[in-house]
């Protein structure tokens, strides 16, 4: 199969195929977008496009205190919400990456999303307990982002554990085809 086939194939199959597994990549995508959204509005403010980041009038909310903190420039001299937009786009990839059969032709995938998330689940919590740790304080916006993300963890786990059973078959069929 051509490459153009490859791609209109892939093209049919995100759109329109109603797999459990593609339904849940769908939401993990939706959670990124939605994470992203977050994380865009943040980064306008700590860029100074924007001079205050709104947020619902609630006890202990201070997404303008939290998000323009020292501890949000840190990392690589760069806004941390520019950085989440990165990282959140990797995610979207990797959910995106592959059709309804990417745990035959592409295992280490779902695999690769499953380290991502997790890394970006316990990311969300350290930095969820950093802003009341370090700054007496939470970002909404932040803890929307983080929810979602949160929310990717249960999404993530049926592929996994059905990546790993494929790459465990494999792996036991070729080594009994070498022992034969």
């Amino acid at each position: 199969m051509n490459r153009e086939t490859k791609a209109s194939r892939l093209s049919s199959e995100l759109r329109t195929q109603t797999s459990p597994d593609l339904r849940r990549r769908r939401g993990m995508v939706s959670l990124s977008m939605l994470a992203s959204a977050s994380m865009g509005l943040i980064a306008l403010y700590q860029t100074g496009i924007i001079k205050h980041l709104p947020e619902p009038p609630l006890p202990m909310m201070n997404a303008d205190k939290v998000d323009a903190s020292a501890e949000a420039y840190a990392r690589l001299a760069t806004p941390d919400a520019i950085l989440g937009l990165g990282s959140y786009a990797a995610t979207m990839a990797l959910a995106a990456m592959g059709g309804k059969d990417r745990l035959r032709e592409m295992s280490w995938v779902p695999l690769a999303l499953a380290a991502k998330v997790a890394f970006d689940a316990a990311n969300a919590a350290k930095l969820s307990v950093d802003q009341w740790t370090k700054q007496r304080a939470f970002c909404f916006w932040c803890l929307l982002a983080a929810t979602a993300t949160f929310a990717m963890v249960p999404l993530v786990i049926p592929e996994t554990i059905a990546a790993v059973r494929a790459i465990s078959r494999r792996r036991d069929r070729d080594s009994s085809e070498r022992t034969d």
